[in-house]
């Protein structure tokens, strides 16, 4: 069983890692930090909260992340891809009351409850997660066994400029710095994200079949978020859900492969948000405990097989 801390920004694909997590019997999750990213905070919670019922888990933790990124730089949105409240076309008014969230502080309260014993999922701006850093100091973390982390892009393009990754973009200083104080870090960027498609015959089929919380809510929202694909990317048959691939690779560990690296992130200019790593046959040395594990390949098959069982 993994002890998981997930931290969402809960626009469509993170929904579908929350449902995932919430539905895999290996997985426990023991709190869910929701902060700003694809929607607004306020927005984020909201959704985390309806998962939540949905699943009649309101004895999970939620606790309300940043509002946007530590530059102060005004948050941008993306309502156009994972829909006005980042669930496609679904619109929470009606379907839920007053969310009680807890502040900040409650993360370091689930690390220490569960030290030694406690995964964090980084599935969206990794402001929240570099926070407590600076607020906590650089062992707040010491006793997490792993982060696994959606972000970057190695040797492929990104997907909010040229180079650059979203989630590394938004909030740079903050991936840098959970990359220099995290250990045991496990990236998941678009170049095995991206591959991660799950067709929409698989979602048609899911609609009908499946017995999960959470039947009503996928369709609707991977429907919106291919058709956003659609228009960005033309051709495409099927949408990606990276932050789906990045918790299932946790309790799959055969899925990705990875390699050893120092990954580094740009801050300024053309380079903001650049993921950067030393790929050279004989690459600079650098200790092993600075080096961090990027996810090079993806067995596609398996991951479009355990998601299918998992939402059955």
């Amino acid at each position: 069983m993994y002890n998981v801390l997930m931290f969402v920004d809960s626009g469509v694909d993170d929904s579908f890692a929350l449902m995932y997590a919430l539905l895999h019997p290996d997985i426990n999750v023991v709190g869910v930090v929701s902060g700003y990213g694809n929607i607004t905070k306020e927005q984020s919670v909201n959704n985390t909260a309806y998962l939540l019922k949905l699943a009649s888990r309101e004895d999970i933790p939620i606790i309300a992340g940043a509002s946007g990124p530590l530059s102060g730089e005004i948050a941008q949105y993306y309502p156009e891809i994972h829909g006005e409240e980042g669930l496609g076309p679904i619109i929470l008014k009606n379907n839920i009351g007053k969310v009680k969230a807890f502040d900040f502080h409650k993360i370091i309260e689930v690390v220490q409850s569960y030290s030694n014993n406690l995964i964090i999922v980084g599935l969206g701006r990794q402001t929240d997660i570099a926070l407590p850093y600076i607020i906590y100091g650089e062992n707040v973390f010491k006793h997490v066994l792993a982060f696994y982390i959606m972000g970057g892009a190695f040797l492929v393009p990104g997907n909010i400029t040229a180079e650059a990754e979203a989630n590394f973009y938004s909030d740079p200083w903050a991936a840098s710095q959970v990359l220099e104080k995290g250990r045991n870090i496990f990236l998941h960027p678009l170049n095995v994200t991206s591959k991660a498609v799950i067709p929409p015959k698989v979602i048609d089929y899911l609609s009908i079949t499946s017995r999960s919380p959470f039947k009503a809510v996928m369709k609707p929202a991977y429907d919106y978020y291919l058709e956003a694909y659609k228009k960005n990317i033309p051709g495409i048959q099927a949408a990606p859900l990276h932050d789906v691939l990045t918790i299932s690779a946790l309790v799959n560990r055969k899925l990705v492969k990875y390699i050893q690296r120092k990954v580094t992130i740009g801050q300024y200019g053309k380079a903001k948000g650049l993921s950067m790593a030393d790929f050279r046959p004989k690459p600079d040395a650098v200790l092993v405990e600075k080096r961090d594990w990027i996810g090079m390949e993806v067995d596609v098959p398996a991951f479009i097989s355990d998601f299918v069982k998992v939402f059955l």
